[in-house]
């Protein structure tokens, strides 16, 4: 997902940027040259809390070339491998927010000055969490959506997959706000319902 600023952060005890961030990693400008391979310690902080990740270096690039008293700095995607506390949670209820915010923009638009009631839509973390088992696969032909239960959590191209357990009423929201979605919309929707997901496989 990429962010509208970036967020301060701190890579084993150094300031660093994260550009990009996901479920799975993300990308970040630091001081000094990483190769792949290379582990660091990402912490950064969300609504006053720390959230720390173990990484690992999987590309790297140097984009200014240390010169006179200036260091070198450089662009390297990450993949988070160790957790530290709840962080993934802290990650996800982030990463909902940001799409939220990003999903309700998009559905204010499309409706001109229309009715924003709901406009923070599929918040992960805040839906109702029933024993339901397995996942909804929600596909849209451009006309109407055909729901499959299965037991695979992959996303398809033409809608989203969520945890079996997610709020209906919340889930008609968000098949009306894919339909009105962009392209970029609708990857973003997609990467909430991968939070789903995830969360469903813990």
């Amino acid at each position: 997902m990429k962010l509208g600023k970036p967020l301060l952060a701190m890579l084993d005890g150094q300031s660093a940027l994260i550009l990009d961030v996901g479920i799975q990693g993300a990308f970040l400008e630091h001081y000094g040259a990483a190769k792949t391979g290379d582990r660091f310690t990402l912490s950064f902080r969300w609504k006053g809390d720390e959230i720390k990740f173990g990484c690992e270096v999987r590309r790297t690039d140097v984009i200014r070339p240390a010169e006179g008293n200036q260091s070198t700095v450089s662009h390297s995607g990450v993949e988070f491998v160790e957790n530290f506390g709840d962080g993934p949670a802290k990650l996800a209820d982030m990463m909902g927010t940001f799409v939220g915010r990003f999903l309700a923009a998009q559905k204010v638009n499309a409706a001109g000055a229309g009715d924003q009631s709901g406009s923070m839509l599929f918040q992960m973390g805040d839906a109702r969490r029933v024993r339901a088992k397995g996942y909804l696969a929600y596909l849209f032909d451009g006309k109407s959506w055909t729901i499959r239960r299965t037991h695979l959590g992959q996303q398809p191209r033409n809608g989203f997959t969520v945890g079996a357990y997610e709020d209906e009423d919340d889930l008609e929201t968000l098949c009306r706000t894919y339909e009105a979605a962009d392209e970029e919309g609708r990857n973003l929707i997609r990467l909430v319902a991968e939070l789903s997901v995830n969360s469903e496989k813990k």
